[in-house]
């Protein structure tokens, strides 16, 4: 079954600290912080529903290094060491696409800790 939601660009800018996506005609900007706190790993997302873990003191957070994983997800290799994550392409393609929604929850969860960000 061929994916739909591949990416028709990919381009990490290290200075910027962003991932740039491209579907089609329109790109996508994922900061590194924003991909870092919603990487779907275990340390982040838990074993189960739940057993989320808050990433905080996340916002300088680069990226390293991208690679493909087979046909189906990107591996990260943020500069604080986490690399277990594997971003399938359906994945990014939300992350991408819904960014706005996503980044609001995080940011009001952030809020409900009592956390500050620190830019």
């Amino acid at each position: 079954m061929a994916n739909t939601n591949f990416p028709t660009g990919i381009t990490l800018h290290k200075k910027s600290k962003t991932l740039e996506l491209i579907y089609d005609d329109v790109s996508y900007n994922l900061s590194a912080e924003y991909l870092r706190v919603y990487s779907p790993s275990a340390e982040v997302r838990g074993h189960g529903t739940g057993q989320e873990v808050l990433q905080t003191n996340k916002e300088q957070v680069g990226i390293n290094q991208i690679e493909p994983t087979g046909n189906y997800a990107l591996k990260i290799y943020f500069d604080d060491g986490h690399d277990s994550g594997l971003f399938t392409w359906d994945y990014l393609y939300d992350l991408a696409t819904h960014q706005d929604i996503h980044w609001q929850d995080y940011l009001d969860r952030l809020e409900k800790a009592g956390y500050q960000r620190q830019g």
